[in-house]
């Protein structure tokens, strides 16, 4: 039997960095996703096939040993076959419409989706608990994780989360795009994450006064998404920038890409861990096309809110 499950990625509205220690963040799935299918397979092996390359072991090695971006599905995969007593293997293979490593997700989307459709070919299970079993996995390569964004991709829609608290999803469904610009960056978010830490640490004070005024502009941007209040919501997408470029997650290209992004749009900000990756723009009908012409030089496409979340078939 095959298990199927997807998972749709994400973007950060606000609060990156900021809920890592403990301030409340927004985030929306978006319709993009990631596909992945399960079967056991007599072979004593995990065997792993995607477009951004292949896997294969024997299911007996400590995750410790395991130096790959696979590992999570590794980990998925023998903990599956150790609970359920299975003297078999595992083929994997996975879909991605997400770009790998740009803030959008990818990695939770995947955690979330392999949760699903691996432990599927023994069993169905909550959404609750693939969420459980995505987290782990994710920890295996980022053990810090909040949890926020596999939270987003397994429940979909937008929603607040806190660390401590979880996530509360928001009931009204706007009707926004957002325009997601790639600047092409390479970086690695366990260093990005590392150098806010740092800023933290030689900067207590003005770091906790940051979080103090995240925590309000939040506040203001639930209200505004609430009312479909999108020059509100902008002005405080703007303002989060502002915030992250004292935090030191910015660049020169990310900068400029932002500035013209805000030439049409309602705003514009860094989502994701930052120093690369992406920045998003908030649009609707009126300015969706002339913030993607804006926009043109960069690698860029629209995208709307994702309000299934994980879907098994």
């Amino acid at each position: 039997m095959i298990s199927k499950a997807s998972a749709p990625g994400k973007v950060i509205l606000f609060g990156e960095h900021f809920v890592v220690h403990g301030v409340k963040a927004i985030l929306c799935a978006i319709d993009k996703r990631i596909t992945v299918s399960a079967q056991q397979i007599p072979e004593n092996k995990i065997s792993i096939k995607s477009n951004i390359g292949n896997f294969e072991n024997e299911p007996t090695k400590p995750i410790e040993e395991i130096q790959s971006e696979f590992r999570p599905f590794y980990y998925l995969a023998t903990k599956m076959i150790q609970e359920n007593n299975a003297n078999s293997g595992m083929e994997i293979s996975i879909i991605s419409e997400i770009p790998q490593g740009v803030g959008l997700g990818s990695s939770s989307a995947c955690c979330v989706a392999a949760a699903a459709a691996i432990s599927g070919v023994f069993s169905k299970k909550s959404k609750d608990k693939i969420l459980q079993l995505a987290i782990e996995a994710e920890k295996t390569i980022f053990p810090n994780t909040s949890g926020a964004d596999c939270t987003v991709c397994t429940f979909g829609g937008i929603m607040e989360y806190k660390k401590n608290e979880g996530h509360s999803k928001i009931q009204s469904e706007p009707k926004f795009h957002l325009v997601i610009a790639n600047s092409k960056i390479e970086h690695s978010t366990k260093e990005v994450v590392s150098a806010v830490q740092d800023f933290k640490e030689k900067n207590e004070l003005e770091f906790s006064n940051l979080c103090n005024e995240e925590e309000k502009l939040i506040e203001d941007a639930l209200s505004c998404i609430k009312n479909n209040d999108w020059s509100g919501i902008g002005l405080d997408i703007k303002k989060n920038q502002e915030f992250l470029e004292l935090i030191g997650i910015s660049n020169e290209k990310l900068r400029k890409m932002i500035e013209v992004a805000n030439n049409s749009s309602y705003g514009s900000k860094i989502t994701g861990a930052g120093g690369g990756g992406c920045i998003f723009a908030l649009t609707d009908e009126t300015n969706l096309q002339s913030t993607m012409d804006d926009l043109k030089e960069y690698e860029c496409f629209s995208a709307k809110i994702d309000y299934k979340g994980l879907d098994t078939f």
